[in-house]
C-alpha cells in the first residue's frame, strides 16, 4: 500500500481542520493541503517525473516543501532529502549518485539534471501557475521504495539507505499506539524535514491523525517557549532541551498543556533528564532510531522512564545485543546492537556488497552501536563502534572533515574527534600535525563554502605528533581521553 492513502484518507475526514500552523500566518487547512498535492503532484508530472524516479530536494521547511513531499509520495517517486547546509560541492555528489529525475532547489542552482526551485507561497514556488487537478495515488507494493535518506559510515563516502512504503507505515502505526497518539494531539515541529526525525518520526504521527502542527521554520528557545501553551506533542534532540533548560522563562507553567516530551538522535543524558524533570514536573520519553531503521526502541509512555536508556523493543521488532559472530550475549553484557523487524531498511541505494556487510544471516541488522541489555528488556546505548560524531543531534564524520583537513598545505596530517559539549552533546575537535598559523579562523576561511558548517571543528589543537597504536592505526580513544577537556580552556 502507498502509505500517501492512509495520510489522504484522514486529511479527507479532516476538511478545514487545521494541518500546518505558521506562527507567522499564513496556515494552511488539510483541504488546502490535499489541494496542494494535488498542484505539486502536476508539476512533478510536466518535469517528466515517473514512478521510481528520485526526486532529490535541498529546500527550506516550508508547507509547501511538506506538499512536495507528500507529492512524491504519491505519485510513486522516490523522495531524496538533503541537508540544506550542503555546499554545492557536496550537494554534486548527491545528484552523481541517485541520478534525480529532478533537482529542486530553494535557490538558482547549475546542475546537469532540470531543476526546480522551491520557495514559500508568493516567492515563485514552481508549481504555483499549475492548476490544480485531481492526481491519482499511485499504488505501490510493501517493498518498493518511498525515500532514499543518506547516511555515511566511516569512510565518509554518504550511503543511501531505500526506505520502503512499508517501513514508513508500519513504523508510523506502531509509534502512534506506543505514544498514544489523540485525536486532539498538537505537534510542536522545530526539527528540520531533511531526516528520519522531523520528516518520517514527527510528521507521519500527525498526518496518521490528521491532527495540528505548529511548523516552526528551526528551533528557537523564544519561539517555542511561546507556542508550547498551545502544543500537547514536542519531539526534539537534547540539545533542544538543554536549551530550553537555559531559559528562564522555561517553566511547568509553559507546559501546562503538554502531553509528552520526546527526545532522540543522539544520547539523552542522565542530568538533563533529571533537571528537564526538577523544572517542569515531566519526563523527557527516550527512544532510540537511525536513518536505516526508523524507530527501534522506546521508553514508555506509561510506566517508569529510565534515565540512561532507551527503552524496551517496539512491538514487531526484535532487538539483540550479540557478540561479533551475532550470537546473543547475557543480559547486561556489551556487545553490538542487532535488529530485525519490518522497520528495516531494503538496502543502500546501489551498494549490494556493502547491503550484504551489514546483515546477518538470519536478517538482523547490524547497527554499528554498542549496548547493553538490561535484565527487564531495556535496552542501554554505550557508545558507537562507527567512528561518528553527532552533534546537535545531526551526524559529522570524521573521514570527511579529515580528507579536507588535509588538503590544507600547512597540514600533515589530522584527526577529528568529538568531545562533550553542554548544549550540542558532542562537539567536533580537529587535532592537526600543522605548521605554525594553522588556527581556528585559518581552518573556518579553508573549511568555508566546502563544509557545512555544523561539520567545522569547533576547536583546532595542533600537536607534534598523533598516537599510534602498534598497526600504525591513529589512536582516537587516547586523543578523546587527552583532549575531553579542551572546550574548557
Amino acid at each position: 500500500m502507498n502509505i500517501y492513502s492512509l495520510f489522504e484518507a484522514a486529511f479527507r475526514r479532516a476538511g478545514e481542520a487545521a494541518a500546518l500552523i505558521r506562527p507567522g500566518g499564513g496556515d494552511w487547512t488539510y483541504a488546502r493541503l490535499l489541494a496542494e498535492v494535488d498542484r505539486a503532484g502536476v508539476a512533478l508530472a510536466a518535469w517528466g517525473v515517473g514512478v521510481g524516479d528520485r526526486v532529490l530536494v535541498q529546500a527550506e521547511k516550508t508547507p509547501e516543501a511538506v506538499a512536495l513531499y507528500l507529492a512524491c509520495v504519491k505519485s510513486g517517486a522516490v523522495y531524496v532529502p538533503i541537508n540544506t547546509a550542503y555546499t554545492q560541492p557536496e550537494v554534486e555528489y548527491f545528484i552523481a549518485d541517485c541520478r534525480p529525475a529532478l533537482f529542486v532547489a530553494g535557490g538558482r542552482f547549475d546542475a546537469e539534471v532540470p531543476v526546480a526551485v522551491l520557495a514559500g507561497e508568493g516567492s515563485g514556488s514552481y508549481w504555483r501557475e499549475t492548476a490544480v487537478a485531481t492526481v491519482p495515488t499511485v499504488d505501490r507494493a510493501d517493498d518498493d521504495v518511498a525515500a532514499i535518506v543518506y547516511t555515511s559510515g566511516t569512510t565518509g563516502r554518504p550511503k543511501g539507505a531505500m526506505l520502503t512504503h512499508a517501513n514508513l507505515t508500519t513504523n508510523a502505526e506502531v509509534l502512534c499506539a506506543a505514544w498514544g497518539w489523540r485525536d486532539d494531539d498538537v505537534l510542536l515541529h522545530a526539527l528540520p524535514i531533511f531526516h528520519v526525525h522531523g520528516l518520517f518520526v514527527a510528521l507521519h504521527c500527525a498526518f496518521l491523525h490528521a491532527t495540528p502542527v505548529v511548523l516552526l521554520k528551526r528551533f528557537d528557545v523564544a519561539a517555542v517557549v511561546e507556542q508550547l501553551s498551545r502544543a500537547t506533542v514536542l519531539m526534539g534532540v537534547p540539545t533542544f532541551y538543554t536549551r530550553l533548560l537555559g531559559d528562564p522563562s522555561f517553566d511547568a507553567a509553559s507546559c501546562r498543556n503538554m502531553r509528552v516530551f520526546i527526545s532522540g538522535s543522539a544520547p539523552l543524558t542522565e542530568q538533563t533528564f533529571a533537571a528537564f524533570e526538577q523544572r517542569t514536573g515531566f519526563q523527557i520519553l527516550e527512544r532510540y532510531g537511525m536513518s536505516e531503521t526508523l524507530m527501534n526502541t522506546s521508553n514508555p509512555l506509561e510506566g517508569e522512564r529510565v534515565a540512561g536508556t532507551v527503552g524496551f523493543a517496539l512491538p514487531g521488532i526484535a532487538v539483540r545485543v550479540a557478540d561479533d559472530d551475532g550470537n546473543e550475549l547475557p543480559r547486561g553484557e556489551v556487545g553490538n546492537i542487532e535488529l530485525r523487524g519490518p522497520n528495516v531498511f531494503k538496502g543502500y541505494w546501489q551498494q549490494p556488497e556493502r547491503t550484504a556487510e551489514e546483515f546477518r544471516d538470519d536478517g538482523f541488522f547490524v547497527t554499528g552501536d554498542m549496548g547493553a541489555m538490561g535484565g527487564d528488556g531495556r535496552l542501554t546505548i554505550v557508545g558507537r563502534t562507527k567512528d561518528l560524531v553527532i552533534s546537535g543531534g545531526y551526524n559529522v564524520y570524521p573521514k570527511e572533515v579529515e580528507a579536507l583537513l588535509d588538503e590544507m598545505p600547512e597540514v600533515v596530517e589530522s584527526a577529528v574527534i568529538g568531545v562533550p559539549h553542554p548544549d550540542f552533546g558532542e562537539a567536533v575537535v580537529a587535532v592537526v600535525v600543522a605548521e605554525h598559523g594553522v588556527d581556528q579562523a585559518r581552518v573556518d576561511q579553508f573549511l568555508g563554502g566546502r563544509l557545512a558548517r555544523y561539520k567545522h571543528p569547533k576547536r583546532v589543537v595542533r600537536v607534534d605528533e598523533l598516537p599510534r597504536n602498534a598497526m600504525g592505526k591513529v589512536q582516537k580513544n587516547v586523543l578523546k581521553e587527552t583532549h575531553a577537556d579542551v572546550l574548557e580552556t
